[in-house]
């Protein structure tokens, strides 16, 4: 129990509610999926939604039946309801997180990039923040900002209306429905490709920082600080161990037991595949080299991929083909130099 996350919501709610109008097919906004989404992120202690509440009747009564708090921000002749809104929400989550340490996690319903200072400030206070927007009215600024992202358009239970008909034809809807994720087996190469790399390097980035083991909790939590809006539903996956267990099948990362029950270790297979690339490299570098014994590295990754089609630094756990040669120069495979006069690196070939 006192592991456990304790957590404060704030909507702004007409943010949310006319960013679902005008951009999810005019659909009336849901608390819900937002609650359902945060039980699987700690216990929520404290929830306060802020609006002009004399436009929102309906709304009152939903978020009444889930316990939210109303706070009133009526609207004033000559003075912004929004920006009242804004900093009395602000004002009272930065009271909040003074007054109550207790409280590990602050989450803010909007896409308004106005809170991104509050946000920052909260971080600094060593809160976690989560963010959740409607995609489309949501600031470019804002996800960045958080340690987490949720699209609200994307959570499990969201369904958006299909578009109205017009005389039998399908209107054009205004905002394409986001499509429901493919099953894992489905996921499109690039996409296998470009998860299997971030994946890989990540994994490679904590063993080298830490040296500690890294488990599957510190690993989803790193993915998170890169990108806060990542989802491993996006791929098609239903829990991030699922993921990890379709990257394990593929060889790319390898899972053990770990520390605690349900959260194992994560590690870069200890596998003859990365000898198996130095020695790639090796044999082609030889085979193409010129008088000088050396072959410029532009180019040379995709004459690896003549031999082997299937070839890439990525899934071994380097960020890029010069980091994956300068590994090899490591560990005495080929020689790599910088030559001024071609401009560009040239590898040579180690006496095996």
């Amino acid at each position: 129990m006192d592991q456990e996350e304790r957590i404060a919501l704030f909507l702004d709610y007409e943010n949310l509610a006319i960013g679902a109008r005008d951009h999810l097919g005019g659909m009336a906004f849901d608390l819900r999926p937002i609650a359902d989404a945060l039980a699987e992120r700690g216990r929520v202690v404290v929830r306060r939604a802020y609006a002009d509440w004399s436009y929102f009747d309906e709304d009152r009564r939903m978020l009444t039946r889930s316990h939210v708090e109303l706070i009133d921000i009526p609207q004033r002749m000559g003075a912004s309801r929004k920006n009242a809104a804004d900093i009395k929400m602000a004002v009272d989550a930065l009271e909040l997180a003074f007054e109550r340490d207790y409280i590990s996690t602050f989450v803010f319903g909007t896409g308004d990039s106005d809170f991104t200072p509050l946000v920052d400030k909260l971080r600094a206070l060593n809160k976690r923040v989560i963010g959740v927007g409607v995609e489309n009215s949501t600031s470019a600024l804002l996800p960045p900002a958080c340690d987490e992202f949720l699209y609200y358009d994307r959570l499990e239970g969201v369904e958006i209306p299909a578009p109205p008909t017009r005389r039998g034809r399908p209107a054009r809807p205004e905002v394409e429905p986001r499509p429901e994720p493919e099953p894992a087996a489905d996921v499109s190469l690039r996409d296998a490709d470009a998860l299997a790399a971030l994946v890989a390097q990540t994994v490679a980035g904590l063993q080298r920082s830490s040296g500690d083991p890294v488990t599957a909790s510190t690993l989803k939590r790193t993915l998170l600080r890169k990108d806060p809006t990542f989802n491993e539903a996006d791929y098609g996956f239903r829990a991030f161990g699922e993921l990890l267990g379709h990257l394990a099948a593929q060889n790319v990362v390898e899972l053990s037991e770990g520390p605690a029950k349900g959260d194992p270790e994560v590690t870069l297979p200890e596998r003859g595949d990365r000898e198996d690339a130095f020695s790639l490299l090796r044999s082609v570098v030889r085979d193409l080299a010129g008088r000088d014994g050396s072959v410029p590295l532009s180019g040379l990754k995709n004459q690896l991929r003549k031999v082997r089609p299937d070839f890439s630094e990525k899934p071994l756990g380097y960020r890029s083909f010069l980091q994956f040669c300068k590994a090899a120069a490591t560990n005495g495979v080929v020689d790599l130099r910088w030559s001024p006069d071609a401009e560009d690196y040239l590898l040579a070939a180690e006496t095996e």
